[in-house]
């Protein structure tokens, strides 16, 4: 029996270690707080905008890009339920972050990971974002859709 469990350890442990040495690879930072579903503030004051979404955003203005979003994603309403979703998952943990570039604005632009999760995916799986057609390229896990 113990040579059967060493044989098992021995085989997932290439597994394990990948995944930890992925993580590992890149930074890590805390945020502070939230502005919409999109946007959040590090410990540091850091701006970073999530790379491959539009969330709701805060004024009601629609935006040209965001065509496939549900209609009501421009109330208050919507845009406070993707902060809300973006503020429970990244808040008082560990995030890494894999920065891209920085936007005009001066925010850089960045996809975040919780355990190996990407928090943009999950803001577009539970519906409080959309795939922002125009830099769809620059996020890996959209080549998987």
């Amino acid at each position: 029996m113990a040579n059967f469990l060493s044989i098992i350890i021995f085989l997932l442990l290439p597994l394990v270690s990948a995944s930890y040495s992925r993580d590992q690879s890149l930074p890590n930072v805390r945020f502070q707080g939230c502005y919409d579903g999109d946007t959040c503030t590090t410990t540091e004051d850091e701006s970073v905008r999530l790379a491959c979404i539009d969330a709701p955003e805060v004024k009601n203005r629609p935006r040209l890009r965001a065509i496939k979003m549900r209609p009501d994603a421009h109330n208050t309403r919507s845009s406070e339920r993707s902060a809300d979703h973006l503020r429970a998952l990244v808040l008082g943990r560990v995030v890494s972050i894999r920065r891209i570039t920085t936007d005009p604005k001066g925010r850089t632009i960045a996809e975040l990971f919780i355990d190996n999760t990407n928090v943009a995916q999950q803001q577009v799986i539970h519906g409080h974002a959309v795939i922002s057609q125009r830099y769809s390229s620059q996020c890996k896990w959209l080549d998987n859709l």
